[in-house]
């Protein structure tokens, strides 16, 4: 179980710590296994602690492109998923944030003083004029779009092959989760939706998000797609469904999941 905190606890113990080198999105790992398990970082990097995990101290370490990587593997976040337990990847998804925004935050944005880190957060303060910043977080819904025993699943253009999704958005300022799910079906699809019900959640670390997930249920309109955003959208039946996610590492897979078990199919 991993225990999110700024700093270590006095009393944890420090003959043995979990070390997460990270460089651009790739983590580097024990050749052919997981996290380093070790007394002393394996490679000398700035570290920042994350917190504890099954008892044991976790440290990020800031890998410069001129950093020595040492015997370990470069495995891109995404393709460490499953090949490490979900609860660690979510935590490297962590350091791969909590590094990202330690180095863009070493100087006041308001009025480049170095920043210092406050003792009890992850709050960079500005020495000089008091401005204060935290870990960027963009908060996004993703919804899936129900119609009798159909479902609304998009094609988009962020995806190279014809591989279908559920829709998805970021929440604009002043707009509530449910409010940015009317919004962004409106105008990827073109289709009112209402009953919007929520599913879940999950940190997206691609590169700083978290999902908000939804279902929601079609009230009018006929698919018009936002040509900018979306190749190709339907309605499909859970027997005939397109290439698209099930399961698996993210929560639109999840949601698509979550319907099919519903109508007695997965």
């Amino acid at each position: 179980m991993f225990t999110p905190a700024p700093t270590p606890p006095p009393d944890l113990d420090s003959t043995e710590a979990v070390w997460i080198p990270v460089r651009s999105g790739t983590v580097f790992v024990e050749p052919g296994g997981g996290f380093v398990r070790a007394a002393t970082a394996p490679i000398e990097a700035p570290d920042v602690f994350l917190g504890v995990l099954d008892g044991l101290a976790v440290y990020a370490l800031d890998l410069h492109e001129t950093s020595e990587e040492a015997d370990l593997e470069p495995v891109h976040l995404r393709k460490l998923f499953g090949r490490i337990p979900d609860e660690e990847w979510v935590v490297a998804g962590r350091a791969e944030q909590i590094i990202n925004y330690d180095r863009t935050h070493v100087y006041c944005g308001r009025c480049a003083t170095p920043t210092e880190t406050n003792p009890h957060d992850r709050g960079k303060v500005c020495p000089s004029c008091k401005h204060m910043a935290f870990p960027r977080l963009s908060p996004a819904m993703i919804v899936l779009v129900e119609k009798g025993d159909q479902v609304l699943l998009a094609w988009g253009r962020q995806f190279p092959g014809r591989f279908f999704s559920t829709l998805a958005g970021f929440v604009e300022p002043g707009e509530s989760l449910e409010q940015a799910v009317e919004r962004e079906v409106m105008e990827e699809v073109g289709v009112t939706v209402n009953d919007v019900r929520y599913f879940g959640s999950q940190p997206w670390p691609f590169p700083h998000s978290l999902m908000c997930g939804f279902h929601c249920t079609y009230e009018s309109g006929e698919i018009t797609i936002q040509e900018e955003e979306i190749v190709e959208a339907g309605w499909f039946n859970a027997t005939d469904l397109p290439p698209c996610p099930i399961g698996g590492m993210s929560i639109a897979g999840w949601l698509i999941q979550d319907w099919l078990q519903r109508h007695g199919v997965a």
